[in-house]
């Protein structure tokens, strides 16, 4: 007898034993109720990490059970091509070598990015395999396969021709690295102290606010690019300096365009 349980060798065993045993196999059999999960295909952008290893855990659970209990049960796996993210990685690695994806071409690069899909992809599918994953590998997906890839196209064209899909001229969250648009969720924000910018808005008529307000209002903004395109200014009506303005009409600095002032609670008096 062995010092100490070996649970590798167990667990390669019985995994094995349930492969062979077509135990996580699905077929069409109609006297049993369909009960199916298709797994969050893992990126191949390198291994899988403790989250991943929680979801699957939590999936399985549900499929076994799912079995247990009757159902002609598939757990369909695969992974993701994970595009810009797996670029990116490839790109690093290309680094690490001194080249750059410009340097050794279109073709070049396309190559390397199907070895690194090779080399992860297996390596992702292992780990799940070491999890205890009872998924159907017979029916092992890639979001790049042929058959998934003509399902994209089939369904993105029937959405374009209901008019649900279009084209037209937005902002874009765009890469000067990658030279390319990415992406709200591949987009990562962080916090940067500013500056407030206060900008004149004289009056029309000339006249004073009052109570020491001037002939002008006083506007703090953080983006003063966008004071071109104002159509009013806004103030509280709650606000005693202010009161008296509303209804009436500053001029908008550089175009000299007259504007209304108007009152919104939303605005606050104690800033900007």
């Amino acid at each position: 007898m062995a010092p100490a349980y070996d649970y590798r060798a167990a667990e390669e065993k019985w995994y094995r034993f349930w492969e062979n045993s077509g135990y996580f196999a699905a077929h069409v059999n109609p006297d049993k109720e369909p009960f199916s999960i298709v797994i969050p295909p893992p990126n191949i952008t390198g291994k899988l990490h403790m989250g991943h290893a929680m979801d699957e855990t939590m999936q399985d659970i549900i499929v076994r059970w799912k079995r247990m209990s009757g159902f002609e049960t598939l757990w369909l796996p695969g992974t993701d091509h994970a595009s810009i993210a797996t670029e990116a990685k490839v790109v690093e690695m290309l680094a690490k070598e001194g080249l750059t994806k410009t340097e050794i071409g279109r073709e070049a690069f396309l190559e390397r990015v199907w070895e690194w899909k090779r080399q992860y992809g297996g390596t992702i599918v292992n780990q799940l395999k070491r999890l205890g994953s009872s998924c159907d590998w017979s029916r092992e997906r890639f979001t790049m396969d042929e058959g998934c890839s003509r399902a994209v196209r089939e369904v993105f064209v029937r959405l374009y021709e209901k008019g649900l899909i279009y084209r037209g001229d937005y902002m874009v969250n765009w890469c000067p690295v990658c030279q390319t648009n990415i992406s709200d969720v591949e987009v990562e924000h962080e916090e940067e102290e500013g500056s407030l910018w206060y900008l004149r808005y004289p009056l029309a008529d000339g006249a004073g606010a009052g109570d020491g307000a001037g002939a002008a209002i006083i506007v703090a903004t953080t983006r003063p690019e966008t004071m071109l395109g104002d159509t009013a200014v806004a103030v509280n009506p709650a606000d005693e300096r202010y009161r008296k303005l509303i209804g009436k009409t500053v001029l908008l600095p550089i175009m000299n365009r007259p504007i209304p002032v108007i009152a919104d609670e939303y605005v606050a008096m104690d800033f900007g």
